[in-house]
């Protein structure tokens, strides 16, 4: 998806020696539809070449602000770029920019940005011990009360390390999609669950959890604030893991009765049934019979909680068993067959009140599209979101 297209990124880069993931980025950010142009300090020219970032955007970096006033151009009150993302930002840079301080052509494009309110981002990347710093951390908070968005860093091999390219990539598009969802709390349930059938062996399904996964990237884009309950681990997300149907359930409802809850969504895979277990492992070469066990339907016992509500169900009459599930109070039903389970492509039907309509592509489109039935649809049924304040 070009969910960038048309927007222009100037692309700030200072002295860390992460400056070299900037070409990644770039070429990143470009496949997402945006123009990037590159402004470098004196420092980051030490680190990569000019023309490596010129290469990466098609567009000439900035490595001194001339008569031109490319800071005005591009970060003034009429400003071309629709946002400033500094990556890396070293230590040194973070504390200019927050005690005013304007002596390379990063800094004083920042201080532009900042007076003419245009949206900024940091990604901060320096060795651990200089990240811990008390001043650098009262710092970003300075930085953070003045609106900037920061991506925190990777903590590892005593480095704060830069954060990933995706994980940068998401954060400008949340930044400049409009935020609809701004305020609201959404909670995914997403994969598979796993019921021990003894101690080595598990009863499982196909599912993958790139749904779940691309529904969470697509409800932060668009501003809201994320929980994903599953066994995985979404980068830059409140993740809660679980592995069993049990388990799940457990987390779901903990979740629901401790945070207000403005969507819910169950894109799990969820157990129907759990076996008996054995004791230990069952010895190869036996013939054994399971006996499965019904288990509780995290759905019905989330409903009464969450209030709005969009479910998955998968079967060959999906959509027949869709109308069923809305007569018990589901907003938005998502029908679909067997052979989404693992791919990263799918069709489903999107079933309300209002009607049934089919969406077929990537996971991430179809996320999207269910997001922006829910906006166009649904999102007046909501109450009022709540603000950051309260």
């Amino acid at each position: 998806m070009n969910l960038l297209k048309g927007k222009i990124i100037l692309l700030a880069v200072t002295g860390s020696i992460a400056a070299v993931e900037t070409i990644k980025l770039a070429h990143a950010l470009r496949r997402r539809g945006a123009e990037v142009q590159a402004v470098m300090s004196g420092a980051a020219t030490q680190i990569i070449h000019p023309d490596a970032l010129t290469y990466a955007c098609n567009h000439e970096t900035i490595v001194r602000i001339s008569g031109m006033v490319e800071h005005v151009k591009y970060c003034g009150d009429e400003h071309v770029a629709d946002l400033l993302l500094i990556a890396p930002c070293t230590a040194n840079s973070i504390s200019k920019i927050a005690c005013g301080i304007d002596d390379t052509p990063v800094t004083t494009c920042t201080t532009t940005a900042l007076g003419s309110k245009m949206p900024i981002i940091i990604v901060p990347a320096m060795h651990h011990a200089m990240f811990r710093h008390t001043a650098v951390m009262q710092n970003l908070e300075t930085l953070k009360s003045w609106g900037i968005q920061v991506v925190g860093p990777k903590i590892e091999e005593g480095k704060a390390k830069i954060a990933p390219v995706d994980e940068i990539v998401l954060s400008c598009e949340r930044e400049l999609c409009g935020k609809p969802l701004a305020g609201r709390h959404i909670v995914i349930t997403s994969g598979r669950c796993e019921e021990p059938v003894d101690d080595i062996r598990v009863l499982t399904t196909r599912s993958s959890g790139l749904m779940g996964q691309e529904l969470a990237k697509a409800a932060y884009r668009l501003g809201a604030d994320v929980t994903i309950i599953h066994r995985d681990i979404l980068p830059g997300f409140r993740n809660i893991q679980t592995s069993s149907a049990d388990s799940m359930l457990q987390a779901v409802m903990q979740e629901l009765d401790s945070h207000h809850t403005d969507i819910f969504i169950s894109a799990a895979a969820v157990s129907d049934y759990a076996p008996v277990k054995y004791q230990g492992k069952i010895p190869s070469g036996r013939n054994p019979v399971l006996t499965l066990h019904p288990l509780p339907k995290i759905l019905d016992k989330a409903i009464i909680k969450a209030g709005f509500t969009v479910a998955f169900k998968l079967g060959e009459e999906s959509v027949h068993d869709a109308q069923s599930l809305l007569s018990r109070g589901i907003t938005l039903v998502a029908a679909n067959k067997p052979e989404n389970l693992g791919s990263k492509e799918g069709r489903y039907d999107l079933v309300d009140r209002l009607g049934t309509m089919s969406v077929s592509g990537s996971k991430e489109d179809v996320a999207h599209e269910i997001f922006n039935q829910i906006i166009s649809k649904h999102l007046i049924s909501l109450s009022p979101a709540i603000s950051d304040a309260t």
